[in-house]
This record gives C-alpha cells, structure tokens and sequence, in this order.
C-alpha cells in the first residue's frame, strides 16, 4: 500500500475525533469504575513525577547489521573481516571509512560503528550518533521473540518451545508488540500497562494513557483501556478532539447546546451516564488542547518527524490534560529491504535519526529528558547472507536485532543484553556458525538466535515507568521464563 494512501486512511479515521472517542462508551464506563476501584487500592503507581516512554516501530524489519557494525580486527571476536566476508562480494558491506565510530566498555572498549543515517545530514540537526557520546543513547543488543532461552543445539533439537511463524512479519510483529510469544495475544504490553497503572497514575486524566499517532496497533490495545489515536502534526492538537458538524455560526451553536441538553437527561441509566461522561471528557480535553502552544524545536517534514513533532505538543500540554504518565506510539515503514537496501535503509534511518534527535531536543528544551525515554522495536532483523547483488541487494527476514534507547534516564555509551556463544551482548557473525538459527550449512543464512527476549527489554523499560514488579507477570505473562529482567540501560 502507498504510503500516501495509507496516510489519507489514517487521517479519515482520526479525523472522527470526539466522535471516536465517544463511542468507547461501554469501555470508558467500566474504565471509570475499575478506576475508582483500583485507584483506592493502588493509590499513586510509579511516583507523582511525570514520565512517557515513546516507542518508535520500525515496520518491516531493520537490518540490525548494517546498523551497528564491528569496526575492530580483534580476533576474540567478530571483526570487521567476518562481517565483510559475508557481505562485501554482493556489495552490501558498508566501507569502515563510512561508519559513525563508537567505543563500547562492554566490549573492551573495541570500536564498533553506527550506520553514517546516525550522523549530520546537510540541512539536517546532528543525528543520533552524538548521544552517545554524552551518554544519553544505548544499544540493546540481540533482541528479539523468545519463549525460554534458545542455544543453537537447542534450536536444533526442538528441544525448547520456538516461537511460532518464525520470519513470518504477522507473527513477529504480533509476538514483538504483544510482549510475549507463547501465544497469540489480542492486547499489546503498551496496552497492558494501562490497564494496570491508569487507575493509580491517571485517575484523573482528560485523555487516555496511550496514545498512538500511527493509527490502530497491537502495542497500544489493553484488555481494560483502550489508546486515543490522532493525527500526526499536519493537524493542530485544536483540531484532533473537535466535536464534528458544529460550527461557529448561530444554529450550529444552539444544536450544540441542544446536544449538552440531552446529554443531561435519564442518567440515572449507566449506559446514558457513561456516554455523557466520555463527552464530558473529551469536550474538556478538547478545551485544553484548543490552546496548545507550538514547540520550540523544528521537526523534519517526513512522516515519523510529523508523528514525534505531535507527541512533543501532547507531552507539552500533559499538565493541562491532567496526566502523569504517557504511551505513545509512532512508526516509519518501509524496512522491509529485500532489494534496494544500501539506499532505501540509510533514507530511512536518517528520517528516523533526525526525527528521534529533534524530539529529545525539544524534551531538552522543555526540562522533560530525564521523563521522556524512546526506545526502538521492529518486526526482526534480516538475515546475514544478502539477498541479490549489486544495485538490487537486499536481505531477507531474519531474527535478533539491535534497538536503541534515548533519553536523559538512559545508562547510555554501552551496549545491553544477555551473552551471546561469544561471552558479548554481539553475536558471532558467522553464517552457520554458533548462534546462526539454521539446522545444516546447505539453509545456514545468518539468521541470529535471540540471547535477548522482548520480554527483558521491554520490562527494563516498564519498571522505570513505574509499573510495579507485582505487576510484571500481568503486562508480561511469560516473564518468568527469563532470569534477568532488568538489563541495566535504565537508570
């Protein structure tokens, strides 16, 4: 599907506005009362500070090996030879003059290099590759679905639970959103997180705890809450809760005042009350973004740079909508690289890079970059081995990937993870080597067996949210299946 099109269908659907947010009548009726409920019980989840974690989804599946590359000749492990002799011959290899330099402690203080999309671009801010430098960007090395810890024998054997539909982008997409891969899941971990902290955090919110500017997606969906979706900042936060068909004239303003007339009527039924409620709410929501200010910083005009430029707005007008807490969700597509990829990747990453570095400076500029933390998902990474050669080389679905981290709160300058064969959080570049997913060298295609499960990454993340430890195994309910929840990158 274009992406023009796929944008006029998500605009048409937001556009519904105070409309769609009325409709969640039964849900919003039943959210008040568990609020009143657990409120009383839970009182103030994760502290009376403000915090939100966006999450930026990468549809399609980023090559994580042409992101983060080994820039060393270290033989203790994979180096820059290993890499390029799986991928220079089809001309996939990225030259080591081209690559963003960085030092890792973890791995002895060895040079690695972030793809040249991190840098400055002409006309562009300076790209995400200078956080790391001042600490504020991490790496989360190897993630990906698990079910239990896998070793290559173990993968081999059926000895250990495989997720299921492995390489499949609808399965893995599901099993990274839904924060587990034991089964098919109906509710995301974003989504999972409302359910459990609104009622402590946001009793009192004018708009709900998730909020995606990237249409409907599993992360955002819980079982007992529900995300307000809105339009990227091609429309004013004035406009993405406006009542529709009433305008400023005379008649419109008294079949306005008719329709607040018969919201007061017969609410002693739950049904009635609750409807009039939502209204209420998204009338006083609409009240307080009518009056939004612009933010200081300039966003990129691409489609993630528009998404992350409302996120922005909404964050600062969080005090007016009376909210401590935040999810949000963006997501850039167009990742899926069988061909093309030298050139369609680096476009991608750099609209991603330019768009991620200007919503921390505008966090920086509004005092909020210590409470603000983006973290990166995306369907899988691709395989080791290209797919093509020359102008068309691509590569194929694959398995572990590196995603990033950035904020004020983040431990950054190092990478995260669990080990993989070669006692590092990066895994052996050898196709059909010790952590290559393959069961002979005849299919051996670099396809990297996860050390890291979403669950772990994921829950690194959650627990400085706020979400409480007693209520991990309820936003993720295979967590038990992982030892270390907390990889660290989180301060």
């Amino acid at each position: 599907m274009k992406e023009s099109r796929r944008k006029f269908i998500k605009k048409a659907g937001c556009s519904l506005g105070m409309v769609t947010l009325a409709t969640q009548v039964q849900h919003f009726g039943r959210m008040t009362a568990l609020a009143q409920k657990m409120g009383e019980r839970k009182g103030s989840l994760g502290g009376s500070g403000y915090k939100a974690i966006v999450c930026v989804f990468l549809g399609g599946g980023n090559d994580g090996n042409n992101t983060i590359v080994p820039n060393h000749n270290d033989s203790s492990v994979s180096n820059y030879s290993d890499y390029a002799a799986s991928r220079s011959a089809a001309g996939l290899a990225l030259s080591q003059a081209s690559l963003l330099p960085i030092t890792v402690p973890r791995m002895g203080n060895l040079q690695y290099g972030m793809n040249p999309a991190f840098g400055p671009q002409t006309g562009g801010n300076n790209g995400l590759h200078e956080l790391w430098g001042t600490g504020k960007l991490a790496w989360a090395m190897n993630v990906g679905t698990l079910v239990a810890p896998m070793t290559k024998t173990e993968y081999q054997n059926n000895s250990v639970i495989k997720p299921s539909q492995l390489f499949s982008h609808l399965d893995q997409v599901n099993q990274f959103q839904a924060g587990r891969s034991d089964t098919f899941s109906f509710s995301g971990w974003g989504g999972r997180i409302s359910d459990q902290m609104t009622p402590g955090s946001n009793p009192s919110g004018l708009i709900p705890m998730v909020t995606s500017i990237d249409g409907a997606a599993l992360f955002t969906a819980g079982q007992s809450t529900q995300p307000l979706a809105i339009a990227d900042s091609d429309t004013g936060l004035d406009e993405v809760l406006n009542p529709i068909g009433f305008g400023d004239d005379a008649i419109s303003q008294a079949r306005f005042q008719a329709y607040n007339d018969l919201r007061g009527m017969d609410l002693s039924n739950d049904y009635v009350a609750a409807a009039s409620n939502v209204t209420d709410a998204a009338i006083e929501a609409n009240s307080a973004l009518a009056t939004f200010e612009e933010v200081t910083v300039n966003f990129p005009n691409t489609s993630i740079g528009e998404q992350l430029h409302q996120v922005a707005r909404l964050i600062k007008k969080s005090g007016d909508l009376s909210v401590t807490r935040q999810v949000f969700y963006t997501e850039r597509g167009g990742f899926d690289t069988h061909n093309g990829q030298l050139t369609n990747q680096t476009n991608r990453l750099t609209e991603v890079s330019q768009a991620v570095r200007a919503f921390y400076d505008e966090m920086v500029v509004q005092g909020m970059a210590n409470d603000v933390t983006v973290f990166l998902m995306t369907d899988f990474g691709r395989t080791m081995d290209p797919a093509g050669s020359g102008g068309n080389v691509g590569s194929d679905h694959g398995w572990g990937n590196h995603l990033f981290v950035v904020g004020d709160s983040v431990n950054g300058g190092d990478f995260y993870g669990e080990n993989t064969s070669n006692g590092t959080p990066f895994p052996n570049l050898i196709i059909d080597g010790p952590d290559d997913a393959t069961f002979s060298s005849n299919n051996a295609r670099g396809r990297w067996i996860p050390t890291t499960s979403v669950e772990q990454y994921a829950a690194t993340v959650a627990r400085w949210f706020g979400l409480p430890e007693n209520d991990m195994p309820s936003v993720f309910p295979n967590i038990g299946s992982f030892t270390n929840t907390n990889l660290g990158f989180m301060q």
